[in-house]
């Protein structure tokens, strides 16, 4: 024992003054030679050129077998790096060229301890041992290292702190290092430690030693790595002991539950749905916040609560039993169902439950549950449904058109109106003519896109030879969620319209013909009068002639005055037919014949055929009309009628005020955009307002013998026609009643349109 003191003396004084490396070793295998199971002992110099382990005493080793030109040290080398000692079982592992020399030497038990014995020099000590562990020479290998450590001024560290699989540092209280074990080397890596410890690291250890107490549980980071620290006091020597552990898959996963955590209680307390757990019969077990938007009761209000008591009624018999039997035999189901709110009303629910089951016997334990309220989308479901009950049943035609133009649907309506049969849909252009297809596609899409809806008149034809119907078009304009635009072509069948006013244009073509009837009677005197005159012309003439004829020997003159009387009677008998001619046109009943027309001459007409009335009455008919008008479109004898019937009023006003006292009446023409005003303006009493808004009612007459039929017949002929007779306050104090006629060129650019 005391020829091992001497030695070990030997050994560090040589090694604190630095002796050649030669010396040192040899102190160093001569000092362990001398412990009982040491059988040989190597001290093997690290060679970077080389990249091989060299031997510096205890005897050389076999070259190994492999090419040495293949095989280095330099793994064992960087093995060692990270662990300072290896069993001569691992190093025969390891792929370097000193394994295959153990292996030649046949050494097989033993240690390779990694030591310097002189500054900046790594080496290796190889040591041939028997078979077992001897712990007094591991102490003996600890005391060694930390003795040499502070012969080469390292600091020295206590024999156990190598032993330490984890990274420790020993530290003074001014955080100073002591010592360190081999795992403290391998975390460091070549790197300043103030990279692996905590930024706080000084006040830590100071913290440490003033407490007394153990600091644990210090993150810092280590490049990717996450270290957690632990600072052990010993108060008595004034030291710390620093460890750490690689915490970086717990930290990480521990991060990632509390992200998840809180990822989960974000969801639950901002989701607009309802997450709730219960009970396998139906009780609330909890509830997330949603429930007071949804049902307008707390979480804490519905714990304890049978979710039973907020089903509908009609909706609680089948639903718990089923909810329960599909929990326990699928773990999963879904329903809908109606819920009743704090409030009293009744909202649709979608609820999701899963079941959750005990690990080892599988029975459901609890439910878990996701509810949304869908009312909205029950009610627009049923709203669609009910639309589409009323597009199936509507009499009207009802078709669906795509955006290039297709129909897409009928209804059973328009099926049955345009004789269509199967599957197969006709194309739009063999239900409509060239001019209202154009129409369509033109002012009607880009109507219907503008104001959502266009309206037309047109002509739909049925599928074979079947005669085309009149229809009244509505376009609405759709666009879905999808955002793909669509159409939708509502149809009325206007066949029986027209029949109605076929109807209405012969009621009031019989109207007329009883009217004229009547102002046949009022005008018989004046017809009198008319056809007398030419007559009794005729007969002056004639007896003229006939005189002259008598002394046609003795009078030179006599033959021209005969020539002259005969034409008079030519005139006069002329005239006469023309007046029966006209008569007979004004009283014939027939069908409406529209056409463009004079009007100036049509009123000259009227005046003429009231002339002697007007005589009678003292009236003179100022005309103040143009005689190059354009034409205007109406039925020549109609509108015959209707001035008459103007001009007759206006003579009876005027003789109401002026009674043996001569008058007179306007009648004038003037020009306004697309139309032709005739206006007839008399020197009557006129009228107020109120006689002005029934003037053109039906039965209405302040007349003592009138019908009250005139101006309201006259208003149905002028707007047959397009146009329009309106009653107003004349300049003259009288009244003034104007006829708007559409003029020809006005007319066929509406006229012509379906």
């Amino acid at each position: 024992m005391k020829a091992l003191e001497l030695q070990s003396q030997l050994l560090l004084r040589r090694v604190g003054e630095q002796r050649p490396l030669a010396e040192c070793a040899a102190a160093l295998c001569e000092l362990l030679r001398g412990c009982p199971p040491v059988r040989a002992a190597w001290y093997l110099a690290w060679q970077p050129a080389s990249g091989s382990y060299i031997p510096v005493c205890g005897g050389r080793l076999p070259p190994a077998a492999d090419d040495p030109l293949t095989l280095s040290d330099q793994p064992l080398h960087t093995l060692l790096q990270r662990q300072t000692r290896l069993s001569l079982a691992e190093l025969r592992q390891v792929p370097c060229w000193l394994a295959g020399r153990l292996r030649r030497a046949g050494v097989e038990q033993g240690l390779a301890v990694s030591l310097s014995l002189l500054p900046g020099q790594p080496g290796l000590l190889l040591l041939h041992v028997g078979e077992g562990s001897d712990p007094a020479l591991e102490l003996a290998l600890a005391l060694l290292r930390s003795l040499l450590a502070n012969a080469v001024g390292q600091p020295s560290s206590p024999p156990w702190l190598d032993a330490d699989p984890q990274p420790a540092l020993l530290l003074d209280g001014a955080a100073e290092p002591l010592g360190h074990n081999s795992a403290w080397q391998w975390l460091l890596g070549g790197q300043p430690a103030e990279r692996v410890l905590p930024v706080n690291h000084v006040q830590l250890v100071r913290a440490c030693l003033a407490q007394r107490r153990a600091i644990e549980g210090v993150e810092a980071s280590a490049g990717e790595r996450i270290l957690l620290w632990s600072y052990v006091p010993e108060p008595a020597a004034g030291r710390v002991l620093a460890r750490c552990r690689d915490a970086s898959a717990e930290v990480r996963a521990g991060r990632e539950a509390a992200r998840a955590r809180r990822l989960y209680r974000l969801i639950t307390e901002n989701t607009t749905d309802l997450i709730s757990r219960h009970t396998l019969d139906g009780r609330f077990l909890d509830a997330s916040p949603a429930s007071w938007t949804l049902l307008g009761y707390w979480p804490e209000q519905l714990r304890g609560t049978p979710a039973r008591a907020l089903f509908h009624p009609q909706d609680l018999s089948q639903l718990v039993e089923r909810a329960r039997s599909a929990l326990e035999q699928d773990g999963y189901h879904t329903m809908t169902y109606r819920v009743r709110h704090r409030d009293g009303h009744f909202l649709w629910f979608e609820t999701a439950c899963r079941a959750i089951r005990e690990t080892y016997t599988g029975q459901v334990v609890e439910v878990v549950a996701v509810s949304r309220d869908i009312t909205a989308r029950v009610q627009a479901e049923e709203n669609r449904r009910r639309l589409a009950e009323v597009v199936e049943v509507n009499t009207d035609l009802v078709m669906f058109v795509d955006a290039e133009g297709r129909l897409t649907y009928l209804n059973p309506a328009a099926r049955r109106a345009l004789g269509v049969v199967g599957e197969q849909l006709p194309a739009l252009e063999a239900l409509l003519g060239a001019e209202d297809l154009r129409r369509l596609r033109g002012e009607g899409r880009e109507g219907a896109e503008q104001r959502g809806v266009w309206s037309g008149e047109a002509r739909l034809q049925p599928q074979g030879d079947g005669p085309s119907l009149p229809v009244s078009l509505v376009l609405l304009a759709h666009r879905p969620t999808s955002g793909e635009r669509y159409y939708s072509l509502v149809a009325r069948d206007m066949t029986e319209r027209e029949l109605r006013e076929a109807q209405q244009r012969r009621h009031q073509d019989e109207l007329a013909h009883t009217a004229r009837l009547v102002t046949l009677g009022e005008l018989a005197s004046g017809i009198a009068h008319e056809i007398n005159q030419p007559l009794a012309a005729v007969v002056n003439y004639a007896g003229a002639s006939q005189r002259y004829l008598q002394s046609l020997d003795s009078n030179p003159q006599a033959a021209e005055r005969i020539a002259q009387g005969l034409a008079r009677i030519t005139e006069q008998a002329n005239h006469a037919s023309e007046v029966i001619r006209r008569l007979r046109a004004f009283l014939r009943k027939g069908q409406r014949r529209m056409q463009a027309l004079d009007v100036a001459q049509v009123a000259r007409e009227a005046v003429r055929l009231c002339a002697w009335e007007a005589a009678q009455a003292q009236v003179t008919v100022d005309e103040r009309m143009d005689d190059n008008l354009p034409p205007a479109y109406a039925d020549p004898v109609l509108l015959e009628q209707v001035l008459l019937n103007l001009l007759r009023n206006a003579i009876d006003a005027n003789r109401e005020r002026h009674a043996g006292a001569a008058s007179h009446i306007v009648l004038s023409t003037a020009l306004q955009p697309g139309e032709l005003c005739v206006r007839v303006e008399d020197q009557g009493p006129g009228a107020d307002a109120e006689r002005l808004a029934q003037m053109f009612t039906p039965f209405f007459t302040s007349k003592p013998d009138g019908l009250g039929l005139g101006l309201s017949m006259s208003r149905s002929i002028v707007e047959g026609f397009g146009g329009a007779l309106e009653a107003r306050p004349g300049a003259q104090g009288g009244l003034c009643l104007e006829c708007r006629l559409p003029l020809r060129d006005n007319h066929n650019e509406t006229g012509n349109r379906p």
